[in-house]
C-alpha cells in the first residue's frame, strides 16, 4: 500500500485555516528560508507542532515534532514521536495514511535506537512498526532480542503472542500470554488473549474460565454483560 502525502494533507489542512492563521503559519514557515543551522530550525519546527496542535490537526503537529526530535538528535523526543504516531493508527483513517504513520514511527524508532542501541521501548515500537509496514520477521527479531535477556518482558511477550495469533501459531502463542499473566496476574489483554486462543482450539472450557477471570478482574457491568454474551454463545 501506498502510503498518504503529507504534503497533500498539508495542503488540505491549510484550506480549512481562517485567513488570519492562514497568514500567521506562513510566516512561521517563512522562517525557515532565513536559518541554516538546525537548532535554530528546530525551534521553528516546534512552533510549526504547537500551531498545528492549537488548530487540532494532530497528524500534521506530529510530523512537525518529530522533526523538532531529528533535528535535535534527542532520544527521549524521537521516542515520544514514535509512540505518537503508533496511537495514530488506533484512530479511523485511511488505509494509506495508517501506512504513513506506521512508516513515521518507524524512522522516529530506528533514530531512538542509533542513539540507544539498549533502548527496549523503541525496540517494541520498531517492532510494532515493521510489522504495519509488512515487515514483520524484522519486528519478531527485535521482540526476540529482548524476551533472550528478559524472558518476562510484558510488552514483547504481549506482542510475540498477538502475532503468534495473526501467523496461526496458536501454540506459540500460548507460554506467551501464560508467561504475562504469571508476571501479571491481573492482565486483562493476556487473559482475553489467551481465552481467543483456547476457542479457537475448541478448548471452551479453558476459554470460558479465562473470560470468567478477566470479568472479575475489571469488575465493569458492561464489560461483564458482553463477556456473559460470548460465553453463552461457547455452551
Amino acid at each position: 500500500m501506498k502510503p498518504a502525502s503529507f504534503d497533500s494533507m498539508l495542503l488540505a489542512v491549510k484550506g480549512q485555516l481562517a485567513p488570519k492563521a492562514a497568514d500567521s503559519v506562513k510566516t512561521i514557515e517563512n522562517e525557515l528560508t532565513a536559518i541554516r543551522d538546525s537548532s535554530g530550525m528546530a525551534v521553528v519546527f516546534y512552533r510549526l507542532a504547537h500551531f498545528w496542535n492549537d488548530h487540532k490537526q494532530v497528524r500534521v503537529a506530529g510530523y512537525y515534532t518529530a522533526i523538532n526530535a531529528k533535528l535535535e538528535n534527542s532520544e527521549k523526543k524521537l521516542n515520544f514521536a514514535g509512540q505518537f504516531f503508533l496511537e495514530r493508527l488506533a484512530e479511523d483513517s485511511t488505509e494509506q495514511v495508517q501506512v504513513w504513520d506506521a512508516m513515521q514511527a518507524v524512522d522516529c524508532f530506528q533514530r531512538a535506537l542509533l542513539l540507544n542501541p539498549n533502548n527496549d521501548t523503541a525496540k517494541i515500537g520498531l517492532a510494532k512498526g515493521y510489522v504495519l509496514t509488512g515487515e514483520p520477521m524484522k519486528g519478531v527479531g527485535l521482540l526476540r532480542e529482548i524476551v533472550q535477556k528478559k524472558p518476562d518482558d510484558i510488552p514483547a511477550n504481549m506482542l510475540l503472542g498477538e502475532m503468534s495469533i495473526q501467523s496461526g501459531q496458536l501454540d506459540k502463542a500460548i507460554p506467551r500470554f501464560e508467561t504475562v499473566l504469571k508476571k501479571d496476574p491481573s492482565n486483562v489483554d493476556a487473559m482475553v488473549y489467551l481465552a481467543q486462543v483456547y476457542e479457537a482450539k475448541n478448548e471452551k472450557s479453558k476459554a470460558i474460565e479465562l473470560l470468567e477471570r478477566a470479568k472479575k478482574t475489571v469488575n465493569s457491568p458492561q464489560f461483564s454483560r458482553n463477556v456473559d454474551e460470548h460465553i453463552n454463545s461457547l455452551k
